[in-house]
């Protein structure tokens, strides 16, 4: 399994490099043959805090307005020790072991495709980050969608934005992870609203609920949770992030996870769903379905 996700990341690296990266196409292209996991969310759904607990890091740039404008191609390799690095593609043999220089990077790199205005490109940044506690699992960011276009952005940055997110999750091969706030209607959710596009039955789509402790009071999310709200083929899993005073404060991700772990087992409504509940589990069942994607597209191996 280990080969086939390395063969994997090498071949989406290959793309990239080739200027194959999911963009329309008339013909089937490599990219468009891999198997995938691509993030999707609206930008005020707490789509990368549930990145960054999930890796256990603070690494992605911050901000109001479109932040992430370049899809980021992120490959988690889990390996033995105490040393934890990252490395990009564009920047070859160099290792970063400061994390808060991994987000200058991204920022960087974003700049250099971009610009240093509010456009975005498809063009993938490809980043790896090596740490024993990992799991080994490759996920796609893309830019959060959004409903209007903020000053310096053109009028075209919503379609724009909703196209790109669009190209990568109609792929019949791409599990779709759409990230939605609990204290807002799930009927308005971005994500739920673009994966039933391409996925009306729900069939590749892992919803990943977040902010499940800023609801009002007095309600819950357990409809949600349960599968009754809006039933996937996958479970509902609820995480809770650290809020902007924790980041502000700097509350490591142990910390962090602790108290995400305290939260489901202690609220009354949630007790008998902790046992999967969290950004722990959530990685764990990314990284299971991860494997599960690519036995069944034994095709890869194929590919060489």
């Amino acid at each position: 399994m280990e080969n086939l996700i390395s063969l994997v990341n090498k071949l989406q690296r290959a793309c990239t490099a080739l200027g194959d990266h999911g963009e329309e196409s008339a013909l089937p292209t490599l990219w468009d043959s891999l198997p995938s996991i691509a993030v999707v969310g609206g930008q005020s759904s707490g789509k990368s805090s549930v990145l960054e607990s999930v890796v256990g890091k603070d690494f992605l740039p911050r901000g109001s307005g479109i932040v992430t404008r370049r899809p980021l191609v992120l490959q988690l390799h889990r390996i033995d020790g105490d040393r934890e690095y990252a490395e990009f593609m564009h920047v070859p043999r160099k290792r970063f072991t400061d994390f808060a220089m991994v987000r200058k990077e991204i920022a960087d790199e974003t700049d250099r495709q971009t610009g240093h205005g509010k456009g975005i490109s498809s063009v993938p940044i490809h980043l790896s980050i090596f740490s024993p506690y990992v799991v080994n699992l490759t996920l796609i960011d893309l830019p959060g969608l959004t409903k209007v276009a903020v000053e310096g952005q053109p009028e075209s940055i919503v379609q724009e934005i909703e196209n790109m997110v669009r190209s990568f999750i109609e792929k019949p091969n791409c599990i779709i992870l759409a990230v939605s706030p609990a204290n807002q209607d799930l009927a308005t959710s971005d994500a739920i609203k673009i994966s039933r596009e391409v996925d009306p039955k729900g069939e590749r789509t892992f919803g990943v609920l977040t902010k499940i402790d800023l609801m009002d009071k007095g309600t819950d999310a357990v409809d949600i949770l349960e599968g009754r709200s809006y039933r996937l083929q996958f479970p509902w899993i609820g995480v809770v992030n650290r809020s902007q005073q924790d980041i502000n404060k700097s509350v490591d991700m142990i910390a962090a996870r602790r108290r995400e772990r305290d939260y489901f087992s202690n609220t009354p409504e949630y007790k008998h769903l902790a046992h999967r509940m969290g950004s722990e589990h959530l990685a764990k069942s990314l990284s299971s379905i991860w494997s599960l994607l690519l036995n069944q597209e034994s095709r890869v191996s194929s590919l060489l």
